[in-house]
C-alpha cells in the first residue's frame, strides 16, 4: 500500500481541526420566546466568512448572530413569532412570505441556526405546505423545513468577499491555513505509486477503474467511492 495517504493522515484530526481561538463563541439564536435586542457591536469572526453581530436582549442576555447586510450598531431587531417582516428580524418560517430572502435557517426548531451562514448567501422560500416549508438553498436544492424553524430575514453580511482577485499563491496559502484547510491540492495521478493508488505510469492516467467499494480499505478508498453509476451521461 505504500505510505499513508494524505487523506488518512488528515482524518486523524489534530492540526487539521478548525482552531478554537478563531471562533468567537457560540453563534446561535436565543431560546424560543419574544425578545427584542439592540446591536451593540459588529465583529470579525476569523472562523467564518460572515461578520458577527453582538446583540443585547431586553432581558440582559448577550447573543451572537450572523450579521445581516446593512446592519448598524444601535439598531433594534426582534426575535418573535409575529409577522414583523424586516431585515434582521428572526421569524419562524411560517411567518415569512414566499420569495423572501432568508439566511441562518434552523435545521430543527431551537437548534440556533445551521443552514446558509456564509457571507453574502441567502435562501428563498418557495412555498408553504401543510406540514412543512420548502426553501431553495444557495446550491439550488429545494429542502423541506418544519414551519417552526426560525431564520433571519435578509442576506448574510460580507458578500463579495470572493470577488477580490488572489494575485499570488502565498495569499491563498494563508487564506486556507486560517480555515484549517490544506492547499494546494495535488491530484493523485501526479503522485508516485508509493503516495497514492492513482500514482505512477509513464503519463497521467489512473490505469484502473477509479470506482471503489464503500468497504474498501483506507489505503484504497480514493476516487469515486461507491458510485451509483459510471461513464458519460
Amino acid at each position: 500500500m505504500g505510505k499513508r495517504l494524505r487523506l488518512q493522515r488528515r482524518g486523524r484530526g489534530s492540526v487539521w481541526e478548525s482552531p478554537s481561538f478563531k471562533h468567537k463563541g457560540p453563534v446561535a439564536y436565543p431560546s424560543f420566546g419574544e425578545y427584542e435586542g439592540i446591536i451593540e457591536d459588529i465583529i470579525h469572526n476569523p472562523g467564518s466568512t460572515a461578520p458577527l453581530a453582538i446583540v443585547r436582549l431586553n432581558d440582559g442576555r448577550e447573543v451572537r448572530i450572523v450579521a445581516y447586510e446593512g446592519a448598524i450598531v444601535g439598531e433594534k431587531i426582534k426575535f418573535t413569532g409575529e409577522s414583523i417582516f424586516k431585515a434582521g428580524n428572526v421569524l419562524p418560517l411560517a411567518s415569512i412570505p414566499q420569495g423572501a430572502p432568508i439566511y441562518n435557517i434552523e435545521g430543527m426548531p431551537g437548534d440556533g441556526g445551521k443552514f446558509v451562514r456564509s457571507a453574502g448567501s441567502y435562501a428563498t422560500i418557495i412555498s408553504h405546505e401543510k406540514d412543512f416549508v420548502i426553501v431553495r438553498l444557495p446550491s439550488g436544492k429545494d429542502k423541506r423545513f418544519l414551519p417552526q424553524c426560525r431564520a433571519t430575514v435578509g442576506l448574510a453580511a460580507g458578500g463579495g468577499r470572493g470577488e477580490k482577485p488572489i494575485l499570488k499563491a502565498g495569499k491563498k496559502h494563508y487564506m486556507f491555513r486560517s480555515r484549517a484547510k490544506l492547499w494546494p491540492i495535488v491530484s493523485g495521478v501526479a503522485m508516485n505509486p508509493v503516495n497514492h493508488p492513482h500514482g505512477g505510469g509513464s503519463h497521467q492516467h489512473v490505469g484502473r477503474p477509479k470506482t471503489v467499494a464503500r468497504g474498501a480499505p483506507p489505503g484504497r478508498k480514493v476516487g469515486s467511492i461507491s458510485a451509483r453509476r459510471t461513464g458519460k451521461r
